[in-house]
């Protein structure tokens, strides 16, 4: 392992690694000891990089990447998004996630397209990468941001509540009057990503890292004993 792939990912000799437990597909656990397959990644590139590996964990997407701008995180785990990138450089993707609303179960709508519509107000999780894609996206609707999406929608009777696949399906289970728009408005791709300022050799190590990972079954045995199975290994680059 070259001294100066280390030296550029982790400066301080640790791997400070930032890990989004506010998202329960890709980490579980608690901040002091994470699991799931943010977390198994983080622990193998560090072996592989002959470093200790330290975690730095958050409950928002926003948060980790904060942490990777203000240099508290080396690496993090975060889904591609333009509005991220001239910020952070991405990997390419290690698994896809889908994006779905929850509406009230008397709504009219019936896909995607129909929330997009004046009057409409859709719950999101700030700063996620469902409030990113809609910012971008949405020409109608109005989005209204917190801590979670689905629970805005609950608690302001909004016209739908926008995120990650499993989450909303087992709100929808527990929340009566409520069902989950089959369709996906976004796929999710979610990568390895570093500050912008990193050499570019280290990202293309980090990107030839990962689709190892993927190709030998690695994210995809870490997916498995972690039970979630909402999310599926990204296609090779």
């Amino acid at each position: 392992m070259a001294t100066d792939l280390r030296d550029d990912l982790a400066p301080t000799g640790v791997l400070r690694v930032a890990i989004n437990l506010g998202n329960p597909v890709l980490a579980q656990g608690t901040p002091e000891e994470p699991t799931g397959v943010t977390a198994d990644i983080a622990r193998e590139l560090a072996r592989r990089l002959e470093l200790p590996v330290e975690f730095v964990c958050f409950g928002a997407a926003r948060e980790s990447f904060a942490a990777l701008v203000d240099g508290t995180a080396d690496l993090g785990f975060l889904a591609i998004e333009p509005a991220r990138a001239d910020q952070v450089a991405f990997t390419t993707p290690y698994v896809v996630i889908e994006g779905v609303y929850v509406v009230p179960e008397d709504s009219a709508v019936t896909s995607p397209d129909d929330v997009d519509r004046p009057g409409m107000r859709i719950g999101v999780k700030e700063g996620s990468a469902y409030d990113l894609f809609l910012t971008r996206t949405l020409r109608h609707a109005t989005i209204v941001r917190g801590a979670e999406g689905v629970d805005l929608f609950a608690a302001e009777n909004l016209d739908a509540g926008a995120g990650i696949r499993r989450p909303v399906e087992e709100f929808a289970a527990r929340t009566p009057g409520t069902r989950v728009i089959q369709d996906r408005f976004m796929e999710i791709r979610q990568a390895v990503c570093v500050h912008r300022d990193r050499a570019p050799d280290t990202v293309v190590w980090l990107s030839d890292q990962i689709e190892e990972l993927k190709s030998h079954g690695f994210v995809a045995d870490s997916l498995r004993r972690s039970g979630r199975l909402d999310a599926t290994v990204a296609p090779p680059a």
